[in-house]
């Protein structure tokens, strides 16, 4: 029987296994949700929205035993495990009041009698959702997509499939029909099916880019559409005029948040060159200062990765850097003991072509670099091959507004860390994927926008 096991990654203990399902019974799940599917897209805007509602008081209730739950199965520090699911609810309770609004028929003035454009669902949505959001990362797909009257099903990281069940019951916790929502505990090598199936109407992936590719090629053999939302490298640009407390306090943050591992997490932070020397002195000092350990006790900043071997991994990118010439200023040494423990790094003197320069380094981990000017800094924010998330530090809110405008970004946000909010658009450009999640462009993403014409 093929199974997949949770560990517990500050202790290296296993704390549950999950039965796996075939690859037939997964299709056979996914025809019960386009058969639920039905009967739900004839459901209105109020029906779904009470049970939205619902769902985010099902998500209040359970907040302390679902956050226990993420800190136990990924390693996030259960503070900021709360807040996860926190998030979770407002994104219930914001698409449970504004979606009819979002979807509202629009009326356009033409030769017709009447003309307009619809948004209407177009069926089960497939959803591939990485472990380093257990609860978020799938309530940001589904409520839209469930909103617009499609049904979901959720192929979730094997790390966290206590998670993916505990969403799958707070749903029906909440009175949905069964099969709205529906996890698939399948192994990854089945999502080929899954997508190919005809049942499924379009696909939306959380992860890496290799992972992206190979998902959107799949579906693009098949003519489904996807949204993909892939890796990040986002850079920071800090200027001259800064305040350096807040800055470093920031930088410190955005990097050792959710243990270094988010896609829209400060890395790299481009300095001017006349406070390089200062930034890097107290972003240095911060970041040693910062308490690594038990995610479960309250006064830690940071735990560990999510899994020993991306904890192994991101110490390769360490190493491989500093023997393309970079240098290492803090951390870079695997501590003794268990668990899957990094500590905070912080790698300079990077040029193209190094490791750190080009590729995200998913961990607490962060790259400095000097800026000569504006210019300098924005040429070295853009030369990267990924466009999730931005950011400028400055003193002058116009200055850093004009920089964040040149910032070749999905998101680019002026002394604030970048985050995801469901009344703004959430994507990325090139390596970082295409399409949006949340606001209007989100809800938009998997409907059939479609004209209505009367002559």
């Amino acid at each position: 029987m093929a199974i997949s096991i949770s560990i517990n990654p500050a202790t290296g203990e296993k704390i549950s296994e999950y039965k796996r399902i075939t690859s037939s019974e997964a299709l056979e799940i996914i025809a019960a949700s386009k058969k639920e599917y039905h009967h739900w897209k004839q459901k209105t805007f109020e029906e779904r929205a009470t049970l939205m509602y619902a769902l985010a008081d099902v998500l209040d209730e359970n907040k302390e035993e679902y956050a226990q739950l993420a800190t136990r199965e990924m390693g996030k520090v259960i503070g900021q495990s709360r807040k996860e699911i926190e998030k979770c609810a407002l994104v219930c309770r914001y698409y449970a009041e504004h979606s009819s609004a979002l979807l509202a028929d629009e009326i356009v003035k033409t030769e017709a009698t009447k003309s307009y454009i619809t948004f209407q669902p177009i069926g089960v949505i497939l959803a591939v959702m990485p472990w380093n959001f257990p609860f978020y990362q799938v309530i940001r797909f589904a409520i839209p997509a469930l909103m617009g009257g499609n049904t979901g099903v959720l192929k979730h990281a094997s790390n966290v499939q206590g998670c993916a069940f505990a969403i799958e019951d707070a749903f029906l916790k909440a009175g949905f029909p069964e099969g709205v929502f529906l996890n698939l505990n399948v192994e990854a090598k089945e999502v080929k099916t899954l997508i190919e199936d005809k049942n499924i109407a379009a696909i939306t992936l959380t992860g890496s880019d290799p992972t992206g590719r190979s998902v959107a090629s799949i579906a693009g053999q098949n003519l489904k559409k996807t949204v993909m939302e892939l890796g990040g490298s986002d850079a920071y640009i800090i200027l001259d005029d800064v305040d350096l407390e807040e800055a470093t306090d920031l930088a410190t943050f955005g990097r050792l948040q959710n243990n270094g591992q988010t896609c829209i997490a400060a890395k790299r932070f481009i300095v001017h060159d006349s406070i390089y020397d200062a930034f890097l002195s107290l972003f240095t000092k911060k970041m040693k200062a910062a308490q690594m350990g038990d995610p479960t006790n309250e006064d830690v900043y940071y735990g560990p990765m999510a899994r020993l071997d991306l904890r192994d991994e991101l110490h390769g990118q360490v190493l491989k850097t500093v023997e393309q010439g970079g240098r290492l200023v803090l951390g870079g040494v695997i501590p003794e003991g268990k668990g899957a423990y990094y500590p905070a790094t912080i790698l300079v003197d990077l040029e193209p072509g190094m490791e750190a320069f080009d590729n995200e380094l998913f961990g607490p981990a962060a790259s400095v670099m000097r800026a000569k000017d504006d210019v300098h800094a924005v040429e070295l924010a853009n030369n990267s091959q990924f466009g999730l998330g931005s950011g400028v530090f400055t003193g002058n809110r116009e200055r850093g507004e004009k920089l964040a405008l040149l910032l070749e970004a999905g998101s680019s946000f002026v002394n604030k860390l970048v985050v995801s909010d469901p009344r703004l658009p959430f994507g990325g450009i090139k390596n970082s994927g295409y399409g949006r999640e949340l606001a209007a462009y989100g809800i938009r993403e998997f409907v059939n926008t479609k004209t209505i014409w009367i002559a």
